[in-house]
């Protein structure tokens, strides 16, 4: 009997002991708790630092719904569908009603205040072409806020509203050279006029610069998964921190899990100068680059190299064209500091003093040398910046070499005739339609330079040079195109 109630007691002792086991949280469970915690607390402390903004546009602006906006082709295609509709019913009521005024069209976007006397950071497209604009807190307050500046080729732009001496809650800005991959990334903003939504995921990529197909762009971007829709644009991408890690700019389709962010390091480099001056003086070196990772074919015929930027085209008259620097010559540092993108490049040069001297560790043909470059202002008149190439359409048809090309010595009669100024190279008087050439967009009236490198000044020069080319492997062709430097590959298919 003694020995039999010995279990029995034991199962007493251990019955309320498995009954408080089961009540205390895993310790998996109380970290679920915190970090749910975390985010919560987060979005109370960020929250009152975004602004809901309030646009109205004025008739027939270059807004976000117009096609020539550089953003219309990445708005997720339901989102395009229902402004062409809005847009065409508008269309429609001015046609019924032609003696009513046109009104205005309303947009809203977001915002973050990034200083405590109000001014607020968004994106330029949102306050684009505005007549009125209202900033809303999420406390209700309103004011009626102005453009202290814009940025078009960062898509920045700063506001200012009057807060009668009151100091508003400035978020901080994060340091985001120093985000990672796979941390959290929070967004808040008011997506399809849901205000104060807050989406959370992660950090997916950092340095996207080929978002955008167009050069006047500047800026790399941070791409995320938080759920990004319209209305978010220029609203914060925040860390677990609180800190502002960008600013939400572009989506990839609704629903696709792929956000973009301008990165908090670029956006208050450009803000601080909005603020002070009204607009962003950013340095250039008047030249068109291509990474040397992307450049295939390039990358394949040199040696001694493995990261840098390409130099494509020297723009006439800009900054590098004062120099030594020269088409398909590779830099692969700013002052000492690799560079091994465009975007680094861009980066490396924008804030420069304006003709303030910076040295470029360039590669050109296995050698290592440094060139000098006085970056100059990037210019207002966006019309320099566009390439001279000829259309090779109306070339005549004729055959030609295994290039495709006949050239002639640069004589001061062809030099007339095609409206260039005497220099050295031989010039191209036909390309044969089809051609590898022709595929290239060489054209009558480009001055060859170089072949592989080597310096062509007359038609035997042409010849010597060509002599050991192999288009195989891909021929490097130096020439100017309406005094645009650049350089091509001509290089057989292979088909």
């Amino acid at each position: 009997m003694r020995l039999t109630a010995i279990p029995f007691a034991v199962c007493l002792l251990v019955i309320p002991a498995l009954a408080e086991s089961a009540n205390t949280p895993s310790a998996a469970l109380d970290f679920a708790r915190k970090l749910n915690q975390a985010f919560i607390e987060l979005a109370d402390r960020v929250s009152p630092s975004v602004v809901v903004i309030t646009v109205e546009q004025k008739p027939n602006s270059n807004s976000l719904d117009d096609e020539e906006n550089p953003f219309w082709d990445l708005l997720p295609r339901e989102f395009r569908r229902e402004l062409e509709r809005q847009r065409e019913k508008q269309r429609s009521e001015r046609e019924n009603s032609p003696g009513r005024k046109e009104p205005p069209s309303i947009g809203q976007g977001s915002g973050v205040v990034i200083r405590e006397e109000g001014y607020i950071l968004t994106n330029r497209h949102v306050v684009d072409g505005a007549e009125k604009i209202k900033v809303r807190f999420k406390d209700g307050e309103e004011y009626v806020a102005e453009v202290r500046g814009v940025d078009a080729q960062s898509d920045l732009a700063v506001l200012k509203i009057d807060t009668r001496d009151k100091k508003l809650p400035a978020a901080q800005l994060a340091d985001s050279d120093k985000t990672r991959v796979g941390e959290f990334a929070i967004a808040i903003g008011a997506p399809f006029y849901l205000d104060y939504s807050v989406t959370f995921g992660h950090v997916s990529a950092k340095g996207r610069s080929h978002v955008i197909q167009d050069m006047m762009m500047d800026q790399d971007f941070i791409q995320t998964d938080a759920s990004i829709n319209p209305g978010n644009s220029g609203g914060p991408l925040v860390n677990i921190e609180g800190e502002v890690i960008g600013i939400n700019t572009l989506i990839r389709g609704l629903r696709t899990g792929i956000g973009f962010a301008i990165p908090s390091n670029l956006a208050r480099e450009v803000a601080d100068k909005l603020i002070a001056d009204g607009k962003y003086v950013r340095a250039w070196l008047g030249v068109r680059i291509e990474s040397l990772r992307d450049s295939t074919e390039y990358r394949d015929l040199v040696n001694g190299v493995t990261e840098g930027v390409v130099i494509k085209e020297i723009i006439p008259k800009g900054p590098a064209a004062n120099s030594e620097l020269k088409a398909s010559d590779i830099v692969t540092a700013v002052d000492g500091k690799p560079v091994a993108s465009g975007q680094q490049l861009k980066n490396a040069i924008r804030s420069r003093k304006i003709g303030e001297e910076v040295t470029l560790d360039v590669n050109r043909a296995g050698k290592n040398i440094k060139v000098k470059v006085r970056p100059d202002s990037w210019p207002e008149d966006a019309a320099v910046l566009v390439s001279g190439r000829r259309d090779p359409e109306g070339e005549p048809v004729e055959t030609a070499s295994s290039l495709g090309l006949k050239v002639q010595a640069l004589t001061s009669e062809l030099a007339e005739q095609y409206d260039l100024e005497k220099s050295e190279g031989v010039i191209v008087t036909e390309v044969e339609r089809g051609s590898i050439a022709h595929s290239k967009g060489i054209a009558a009236g480009d001055i060859i330079t170089e072949i592989n490198r080597k310096p062509v000044d007359s038609i035997k020069q042409f010849r010597e040079a060509l002599k050991g080319a192999d288009l195989k492997k891909g021929v490097i062709v130096n020439f100017t195109s309406r005094g645009t430097s650049k350089f091509e590959i001509l290089k057989e298919s292979g088909d």
